[in-house]
Parts: C-alpha cells; structure tokens; sequence
C-alpha cells in the first residue's frame, strides 16, 4: 500500500506549526544538504531523481536549476509560483494551509542549489488563510534560525517573500508572473531569454511551483533511488491527484506517478454518483484535453497521456458524467479562457472571442451549417501563434472536444435545442 509523503501531515492537528513538522524529521534535509553537500552536489541529486515540474510544463527540474550561471555578476532569485488559477486544482492550496513548513524547506535547499538569497511566493489573494498561514510559518523558521542569516550556523542567507496576485489566470505562466512581481502589468514575455538567464530584474530566476519544491526535501533526505522508485522511470515520484467534478469522493490524493486514469476516478474517487456512467475525464485542468470514458486506462504521467493526445497538466480531474452536455461544458471552458487572455496576442485575443460568439450560438440552440469547421479553423489559427501557452491549451481543448463529441455538436445545430436539457 502506497504510504503519502507529501500529504503525512495534512491531517494532522497542528501540522501547519513548526513544532509539529520538527516532531516529524522537519528542516532535517536542510540540516544535511548544508552540512554535506555543495551546491552543485544538491543540483545533481534532484537530476538523478528526475523530478519534473509538477505545475503543467513537466520540465526536468535538475536540468532547469543548472541553467543558471555560476557567475551571473547579479543576485539571484528564487520564486514559487503559487497563483494555482487552473480550474479543478487545489493542491497547492491544501499544502500551504496546512503544512507549509514543507514548502519553505524545501525553498531553502533549492535557494541554496542555485545560490539565490531571496525567494517570492507568488500566491493568488484569494488564498487568504494560506497566506496567513504561510506568514505565520516564515516568522517561526526565522525565529528558529532555518531562514534569514548564516542558516543553521553555515555561511548560507536565505529571505522569503509573500506577493500576493489579484486572481489573474494569466500569472500562472511564468514571465507573466515575473512582470507583475516587479510591479507591471502581468503579460508573457518572449523567450529568449529564458527566466534563468535573465528572470526578475533581469537577474538569473528559477520558477517552480509548490508541489514541486515540496518534493525537494524528501529526495535529499531519501536519496534520488528512493524517488525513483515510485512510478515510471521517465515521470517517477508520488504524484498530488486533484479529484473533482461528478464523482463519490472528490478530493485530493497522493499517489504513485502513472496510477491508470480509470483506477483514480474509479477506486479512488468511487466512480460516478449513484445511477450515473462516466462519459469522459479532464485529466489536468481545463487546460488538458477531454479523454472519453473509453480512453481511461491510460497512465496519468507525462509521457502516456501525450501520447493520447492530452497532458497531466496540473492533475486537476474533473469526471463529467451521461447527464451532462459537452457543449455545455466545452463553451464554459472557451468563455473561461477569453475572459482570462491578457489580451497580448491577436490569435489568442480575437480567436477566442470568435470561438466564445460561434459556441455559445450553438449552445442557444442557433448553430448554423459550417460552424464547427469554423471553430476548427479558430483553433488552427491559435495553435502555436502566441506567447505563452494559454491559447494552445483552449485551442486543444476545443479541438478534443469537436473530435470526441462531435454528435452531441451536431444534434444542437440540426435539433436547434440542446438534448440534455
């Protein structure tokens, strides 16, 4: 049976104070990482782990660390991205309320890797009690001497920093993160360069999400085999699976990397409410492209699931069941991803406002002959012409669903009315 490593503490009483997290082996990898290894000797074991980012991108997170220069002439900045916008994902949250000594250690180990001295948490404002939590868990490590200056008696300063967003989607992506941290308004950049050459304040930046850098002390601690161990070779390491949508028991659960797809929603999460069938599954957020229930008993890592067309993403599954319409589903998606556009890039800006016009025709029962070719020729138009990601992720989207449900499309056009309702 698989024993959580990332969540131990989350039900536990008072596992969000230091005292609590202390009595469970906390700060001790830190301890060790400062007392014997180099920098560069913490970067190689988190290569050998082959941890990848959990936040979407699944980029190696060793290999990110050693693109910083050795002697870049400026300070260097950790930040974590903890703005978590993807619909269906709350994994990061439940982490930060109720142990976020986990995330400010392994802060700490990866600040001190890549020799950064100052760390931002970059948190969305509606997270209130994380933030205060968080607060709270900086002032006790700095009391306790595992933040601030020579950490733990070495010659090692590490500062972190809370900066609190305004609930734009759009601050998720990296750069865009960036720009609004120092005080812009939150656009993506165009890379090159990349944030590790030249990232805040033009200085040598890592980014990596909450789930990510939590999983940095306990690969230091239990060595790179032990991650390893658990999961597929190319995606290995416990995995946060965020369960939600129309299923027995929604929730978050940590599992090995590469669990299938139908075991989670099936066993783990109970399956489908009472006389309701699964129909299909968003796999990682509203970002990832929709699986038919046919599909399921595909592997939930990176890897399997670009092989069917769709992505982990952040691992926020949303079961849908027969009771619900697609097309439904599919225009809340597109008017999400219109409203939530920076409006930087005319592909994304105006291709999804056509889109939202086209599906939402559709869905009033007002669909005309050649619109679904039309909304196909909207996603070619955005797919890969834009800066960041969030116009290939509604253009896939809305691409996986015309291909998988492409009757229910129809029956609306030629029906003038929506069948489910």
């Amino acid at each position: 049976m698989f024993e959580p490593v990332l969540l131990k503490n989350i039900d536990v009483l008072d596992g969000h104070l230091l005292s609590t997290y202390e009595s469970g082996g906390g700060y001790q990898a830190l301890a060790k990482a400062l007392r014997e290894s180099t920098p560069d000797e913490v970067v190689e074991l988190v290569k050998q782990s082959n941890l990848r980012g959990r936040g979407g991108a699944g980029f190696p997170t060793g290999m990110k660390w050693s693109f910083v220069p050795k002697r870049a002439g400026k300070p260097k900045y950790l930040c974590c991205n903890a703005d978590e916008g993807e619909p269906g994902t709350f994994k990061d949250r439940i982490i930060m309320e109720r142990d976020p000594h986990q995330l400010i250690e392994g802060m700490a180990i990866s600040g001190y890797a890549i020799g950064a001295e100052t760390a931002y948490v970059y948190i969305r404002g509606e997270y209130v009690a994380a933030i205060r939590r968080l607060e709270q868990a900086i002032a006790e490590a700095h009391a306790k001497g595992y933040l601030g200056k020579r950490i733990l008696g070495s010659d090692f300063n590490f500062i972190v920093h809370i900066h609190c967003g305004a609930g734009a989607y759009i601050c998720g992506e990296e750069t865009a993160m960036l720009d609004s941290l120092e005080g812009k308004r939150a656009q993506p950049r165009l890379k090159p360069p990349f944030p590790a050459v030249e990232g805040l304040y033009a200085s040598p930046t890592v980014i990596n999400n909450v789930e990510t850098l939590v999983c940095v002390p306990h690969i230091v601690a239990r060595g790179p085999h032990w991650f390893r161990g658990i999961g597929p070779d190319k995606s290995p390491g416990p995995k946060l699976y965020c369960l939600s949508g129309q299923v027995r028991k929604p929730g978050l659960y940590e599992l090995p990397m590469g669990i299938p797809l139908r075991e989670l929603v099936e066993e783990h999460a109970g399956g489908p409410l009472p006389g309701r069938r699964i129909k299909a599954v968003i796999p990682g957020g509203v970002s990832a492209p929709v699986i038919p229930e046919r599909g399921l008993d595909v592997g939930m890592d990176f890897d399997s699931l670009a092989a069917v067309g769709s992505m982990l993403g952040s691992a926020g599954v949303i079961v849908v069941d027969d009771l619900t319409c697609m097309v439904k589903v599919t225009t809340r998606i597109i008017e999400f991803f219109h409203h939530e556009s920076c409006g930087k890039c005319t592909p994304c800006r105006e291709g999804l406002n056509w889109a939202v016009k086209v599906l939402r025709r559709i869905e009033a029962g007002e669909g005309a002959p050649g619109d679904l070719e039309q909304l196909e020729m909207l996603c070619k138009g955005i797919f890969g012409n834009t800066f960041c990601a969030l116009g290939d992720g509604a253009a896939m989207g809305l691409r996986a669903a015309l291909k998988h449900f492409r009757d229910e499309f129809v029956a609306h056009i030629e029906e003038r009315s929506c069948p489910f309702h």
